[in-house]
Formats: structure tokens, sequence, C-alpha cells
């Protein structure tokens, strides 16, 4: 073995060892950076309008947003969590100080089709006998319950990990030129001067994107049936316009739950009709409100398909949680770019008038 081979080995092994050690060190915060990462990019814009009001105060513009986020963000989960919590010990201290009666199922449930008879069997044993019913479904009952726990758990969880996120990405915000301008030089020396800043503006404009098509969407969303709700006199508001929000970064249909709602206010008769047709039609039309406002805000700006960049999120979201909105977007997009510019390659190689050219010139001319 020469020396030179063997230092190139050497040298190769001390990085492996060092690039290794590195990603150890750094793979406990991976999913909070990533986070941080994502807002910071998503909410530079703002933080930059901030520091222009503010004298081009980075600091100051970076304190601000992130407070008000906090506030946004936080002071409504923490209330949602108290609420309800304190709901589930209220029904848990009546369960247990009062006896719950359960009116025996009306004969026509039966005949609902598929689950009737299943529904009609255990809902007349629950009315005949709740104790006993109980107590036949415990080990279901206690798989149920280890599941809406390690949910709440891990619901919890990730809301301080993204309120964690949000100040470390106030802190990026911080130091945005710098960041900016170093993040364009990495993208340069993967993809070359050419193609580094299309990359760069690209990626920029995919995770802006998807915060306002899919997150921004589902939040006004929400926002808007949350609001009908409580004025609407639904009970639990609060915790429906939250589930609204969820579904609608899930992508699924937010009239899953206004419809739901319309025939409570229907079959609850507690209002009068001109009351139930006005919050009917509000509620169906903010149902329906991500219809029109997902084609106007999902994929502007970006040089990439609004169906390649909704399939990206749904596909990164599923093999990789709520971050991967934002991950499988932002490769979906670059890989799609990438694919793009190879065929036009391939194209202006085949160009007719630059292939006669070729031709032409490499066919000698014909001596007469």
């Amino acid at each position: 073995m020469s020396k030179d081979l063997m230092d190139v080995m050497i040298r190769i092994g001390i990085i492996a060892i060092v690039v290794v050690m590195c990603v150890r060190i750094i793979a406990p915060f991976a999913g909070l950076m990533l986070w941080a990462l994502i807002l910071a990019v998503a909410l530079y814009p703002l933080h930059r309008r901030f520091a222009k009001r503010l004298g081009d105060r980075q600091v100051y513009a970076a304190v601000l947003l992130v407070v008000a986020g906090l506030l946004v963000i936080g002071l409504p989960t923490v209330m949602l969590g108290s609420s309800f919590a304190g709901y589930v010990h209220e029904v848990f201290t009546v369960f247990q100080n009062k006896p719950i009666t359960i009116k025996q199922p009306d004969a026509a449930v039966a005949d609902w089709p598929l689950i009737g008879e299943e529904v009609y069997s255990a809902w007349s044993s629950a009315a005949t006998d709740l104790p006993a019913f109980l107590e036949g479904k415990k080990p279901q009952l206690e798989k149920l319950s280890k599941r809406v726990l390690s949910a709440a758990a891990s619901t919890a969880g990730g809301v301080f990990v993204f309120l964690g996120a949000l100040v470390v990405a106030g802190i990026i915000m911080t130091y945005g030129e710098s960041g900016n301008q170093t993040t364009q030089r990495i993208l340069n020396r993967l993809a070359g001067p050419a193609k580094g800043p299309q990359l760069h503006r690209l990626s920029t404009a995919t995770i802006r994107s998807v915060a306002m098509g899919v997150i921004g969407v589902a939040f006004i969303q929400a926002l808007l049936l949350g609001v009908g709700f409580i004025l609407a006199g639904i009970p639990a508001a609060g915790l429906l316009a939250l589930i609204v929000l969820l579904i609608g970064i899930l992508q699924l249909p937010a009239l899953l739950v206004s419809a739901p709602v319309i025939a409570y206010l229907w079959w609850s008769g507690d209002a009068s009709t001109t009351h139930n047709i006005v919050w009917t039609i509000y509620l169906l039309v903010a149902g329906m409100a991500d219809n029109v406002l997902k084609p106007l805000l999902l994929g502007r700006g970006v040089d990439a398909p609004m169906p390649v960049i909704l399939l990206g999120a749904l596909g990164g979201m599923v093999s990789g949680g709520f971050v991967g909105l934002f991950v499988g977007a932002v490769l979906l997009a670059v890989g799609y770019q990438i694919f793009m510019d190879w065929v036009d390659q391939a194209e202006e190689g085949t160009n007719p008038e630059s292939g006669q050219a070729e031709t032409a010139a490499r066919i000698p001319p014909v001596s007469e």
C-alpha cells in the first residue's frame, strides 16, 4: 500500500468519525432545529416588516414576533388543555358519585345499515346494566384509554417543541441576512453557481407556500368556523375549532365538522328558524372556504405546479409527521425542478434547427 493511499484512507476515516459524532450530538435537537428553520423561513418577511418599522432593529422585531406567536398559539392551547382537563375531571366525578342511566334504544336503531344490530345490542346492554356492560368491555376500554393518554401526551409534547422552535426561530431571524448568505454559499457549493440561487429561491418559496397554503388556510378556516360555533351557541366550540385546524392540515374537508354542527343546530331546536338558516349558510360557506383559498395561496411564487407541492406536503406528512409537510414539499419541488431541467436539456439538444446545423457541420462538402 502506497503512502499516499494510506494518507487518503486515514483522512477519510477521520472525516467519517467526525461526521458520525456530529450527527449523534445534533440528533436529539434535529426536530427542534428543523421546525425552527422552517418557522424562520416562513416568518422572515414579516420579521423584516417589523424591523423596518422599528428602525431596522432586528432583535426587537424578533422578540415582538416571538412573543406574539407565544400569545397567539401558547395561550389558547393552555386554556384549551385546562378546559379539557376540567371537563374530564367533572365527568369522572359525576360518574363516581351519581348513578348514570341510559335510555333504551329505539327499535329503528336495529335497522341501521351494516352496524344497526351491533349498535342496538350494545346500547341495550348498557341501558339494562351499565356497570356489567363496562366490566365486560374493560380490556377494550383500558386499551382505548392508553391510546388516548398517549395521543394527549404526544400532542402536548409536540406543542411544547413547536413553542421552543418558535423561540429558536426568533434567534435565527435576528441573524437572517448572514444565515441567508451562508445557505446560498452552501447551495452554490453543492449545485454550482448557476443552479444554487435557483434551488435557494425554490426551497424558500416552497416553505412559505406550504405555510400559507396548508397551515395558513387551515388556521383561517378554523378561526372562521370557531367564531361561528361560538356565536351560534354550539357547545365545545373551541375544541371543535381545534379539530377543524387539525383536519385542515390533514387536507380533509372542514365539512366533516361543520355538517354535523349544522345538523345539531336543527336537531336541538333551541333557536328560531331564522337563526338556524343564517348560521347554516355561514357554516356552509366557511366550511368550503378552503376550495377558494387553497388555489390562491398554495404554490404561489413557486416554480412548480400546485399539485406537486400538495402531493409533496401530503406524502411528507404521512411519512414524517407535521414537519414532513414542509420537508416533503421542498424535496418534491426540488426533484421536479431538477427533472424538468434534465428534460429541457434533452429538448435543447434535439432542437431541429440546432440539429440541422450540427449535421451540416459534421458532413463534409461534396466536391464537384
